[in-house]
This record gives C-alpha cells, sequence and structure tokens, in this order.
C-alpha cells in the first residue's frame, strides 16, 4: 500500500509560480510512475505530468515549458514546480502513483490551484 498527501495548492495571479508537494509514504519502493493529474471544474481530468523511477518524463502539451516535475529522494516527495501559470490552469490537482505494469494505483486527495487576478 502507498499513500499519498499532496500539498502547495493555493491562490496566485496569472503568471506567478506555485510548488505541489506529493509525500509518499508506505511501500514506496513500488511506486514506478508518478503522474500530476487535474480537474477543472465540468471538465474532465487530464494528466499534466509524469516521472518514471530511473528518469524519464513527459507532460501535457498545455503545460511544457511552465511546469517541471521531479523527484526529491530524500524525503520520498514528488514536485510540481510550476511557472508563468494561467488562469486556465485552475483545478484540483492530485498525484497518482503506479506501480510497474500499472498493478497498483493509489491516488492522493487532491490540491486545489486557482489562478486569478
Amino acid at each position: 500500500q502507498v499513500q499519498l498527501v499532496e500539498s502547495g495548492g493555493g491562490l496566485v495571479q496569472p503568471g506567478g509560480s506555485l510548488r505541489l508537494s506529493c509525500a509518499a509514504s508506505g511501500n514506496i519502493f513500488s511506486i514506478y510512475t508518478l503522474f500530476w493529474h487535474r480537474q477543472a471544474p465540468g471538465k474532465e481530468r487530464e494528466m499534466v505530468a509524469a516521472i518514471r523511477t530511473g528518469g524519464g518524463s513527459n507532460y501535457a502539451d498545455s503545460v511544457k515549458g511552465r511546469f517541471t516535475i521531479s523527484r526529491d529522494n530524500t524525503k520520498n516527495t514528488w514536485l510540481l514546480q510550476m511557472n508563468s501559470l494561467k488562469i486556465e490552469d485552475t483545478a484540483v490537482y492530485y498525484c497518482n502513483a503506479q506501480t510497474r505494469g500499472a498493478i497498483e494505483d493509489y491516488w492522493g486527495q487532491g490540491t486545489q490551484v486557482t489562478v486569478s487576478s
């Protein structure tokens, strides 16, 4: 089992930055891929970024060049650095851990990001 807790959401003006954290506990060594997803009101959930154990990451086209996903191994925490935020980035952001082959799938509770002037 893996437990995930997101933090770092909040209210920011357009053009600002936020850093989201996803703290993992439990059987963290089983995590192969860590995703950040988001869901805005009335919209489908979308994958924002993903990072795999051993390297390799990918991003949604809408956030490329603005968001960076990384892992802090010393703290068993995954980060999502969000720069140049836009109003359309407003959503609840979730972290999601999968084991190899997506056999197990774990989700955090979500953190709200609101971009508004």
